[in-house]
């Protein structure tokens, strides 16, 4: 028995990973550009004896020493507001994908829109590494930024299908966690190779994942959740989860929570699923034999589940727009507190204001980040999604004061525990939880259009981040003297969502469905 649990477990952890290299990649595509800034740019050039090889590599043994800047030049001239748009159009990608996505994994499933997010990073990854201008290497990150967005969306909602209903919080985490994980490979990688043309390598890695996730979901099935809700096909569905939970789990009430039925099937339907799954042959000598004849056809069970809502749909919906204005806030604080300002933009902000090298730093904040979420996943099932969240926004709001403050008076080594402090809160709250809520605070047939405006609104926010904030932190610094001085717009910013947090968003921990989390009784006659 204990051997069979192993085995489940492991099983579902293997599907936890493969499904979770999209948000993986989202967070990889997201921080790419964010070590190699200058050399991209061809603001700074570090010669190297990699470039030799790497030029030898890349262009295919060519002994002509201009071969390199020729065929795949060594950096891409372009201003700073080239770069700023270069980086903000992965967002404009992804909020397209995101509203898009909804709809589209409503209809059509988990697994499918998986793979087709895998082909757009796969895509993009190639366009890139080999972008020689600046609208070459925004189309690469478009793409990327479609697969990004979908992702964002759709995985979510898999591992919250898949996931034991009382572990949701902690595996609600692997979202997170994968995007932390992929920012870490990036930095690290961007360390390393951030010099001559080795960068394009860099790009590159990222068509070596998106090929490893389309392999890697050719083993993973759909969700059972999905199966029973919208195509009505129960005896996929149970077969599903029951390979998921393991042969010898109890998942009756499991498989009733689905909007399933009781949970129950007919004797003939039960014992076609055990044959086909190998179980034990029934003891219940009223059991209908498991391969003799059928004495008559299995039974049709109507399908009552609730038609799925549309992206506008759930906004005209009064028992639904509450739970839209809380997703779109909280993520909205997810981006607005200043975490892509370090994410995206560290190398070159933190240059000259801290004690160690401004890239080496990006690399321990990014195993900070990722430490810190991995630690901190199972808080949301102890303490409440929504205490999580709050404590994320006042230890930002804390560090984002600590960081202005320091800055401006060249406390180097404050500075440098104050962006640290900014990120490990951000990883035990607004980094994983506004992913398992977008799920917890509507019913099934709102689920898909709920995640498009949560991830839809988390792009607005990221591409306001991504293209803003380079230019009002110049703009501030220029007009004000000295630097620091946009911290102080996020610490206010951490005032300001708090309260909304406050006044807008229930608790979802340890309630049963969404007219539980928001306090409604039904009618039942």
């Amino acid at each position: 028995m204990a051997s069979a649990l192993c085995d489940v477990t492991v099983y579902l952890v293997v599907l936890m990973v493969i499904s979770t290299l999209g948000p993986l990649q989202f967070g990889f595509h997201l921080a790419e550009l964010n070590a190699p800034q200058d050399v991209i740019t061809c603001q700074s050039k570090q010669s190297s004896t990699i470039e030799t090889l790497v030029s030898y590599v890349i262009n295919k043994g060519t002994a002509d020493p201009d071969a390199s800047t020729s065929k795949l030049s060594e950096c891409i001239p372009m201003t700073p507001s080239d770069f700023a748009a270069i980086s903000a159009v992965f967002t404009v990608g992804g909020l397209i994908s995101a509203l898009a996505a909804g709809p589209f994994t409503s209809s059509r499933g988990r697994w499918l829109p998986m793979q087709i997010t895998a082909a757009f990073y796969l895509v993009g990854s190639v366009v890139e590494t080999f972008a020689s201008s600046v609208p070459i290497m925004a189309l690469g990150r478009f793409l990327n930024g479609l697969g990004a967005g979908a992702s964002t969306v759709i995985v979510p909602l898999y591992i919250s299908e898949i996931a034991p209903p009382k572990q949701r919080g902690f595996f609600g985490a692997f979202t997170q966690i994968s995007i932390n994980m992929g920012i870490l490979i990036t930095q690290t990688l961007g360390y390393f190779l951030s010099h001559d043309a080795a960068w394009r390598w860099i790009l590159a890695i990222g068509g070596v994942i998106a090929a490893t996730q389309a392999l890697g979901l050719l083993i993973v099935p759909e969700s059972p959740a999905w199966t029973a809700s919208a195509t009505g096909d129960r005896v996929r569905a149970r077969r599903v989860l029951q390979r998921i939970r393991g042969k010898h789990a109890n998942i009756d009430e499991e498989f009733e929570a689905l909007g399933a039925g009781d949970g129950k099937m007919p004797g003939e339907e039960e014992a076609l699923l055990l044959a086909a799954e190998g179980f034990e042959e029934s003891t219940d000598a009223s059991a209908p034999p498991l391969n003799g004849p059928s004495l008559s056809p299995p039974p049709i069970i109507p399908h009552s589940e609730k038609p799925h809502l549309g992206f506008a749909e759930v906004v005209r919906d009064p028992l639904c727009r509450p739970a839209i204005i809380a997703v779109v806030g909280i993520m909205f604080a997810q981006q607005l507190c200043g975490i892509n300002s370090i994410i995206m933009y560290s190398v070159s902000l933190l240059r000259d204001l801290l004690p160690t090298s401004s890239a080496l730093l990006t690399i321990i904040i990014s195993i900070i980040n990722l430490g810190t979420t991995i630690a901190g996943s199972p808080l949301p099932d102890k303490f409440g999604r929504k205490t999580c969240i709050l404590a994320s926004i006042v230890g930002q709001g804390v560090s984002s004061l600590t960081l202005a403050l320091s800055i401006m008076f060249e406390l180097k080594v404050l500075s440098a525990i104050a962006v640290l402090l900014f990120v490990a809160f951000f990883a035990i709250g607004l980094g994983p939880v506004p992913f398992i809520m977008a799920s917890e605070l509507v019913g099934p047939e709102a689920v898909g259009a709920t995640q498009s405006w949560a991830l839809g609104a988390s792009y607005v926010a990221t591409f306001l981040v991504a293209y803003l904030f380079p230019i009002v932190n110049e703009a501030l610094n220029d007009a004000l003297g000295g630097a620091g001085w946009v911290y102080f717009i996020f610490a206010g910013f951490a005032v300001l969502w708090a309260g909304f947090v406050l006044r807008n968003v229930p608790e979802t921990r340890g309630k049963k469905d969404a007219d539980e989390v928001w306090g409604r009784t039904r009618r039942t006659d």
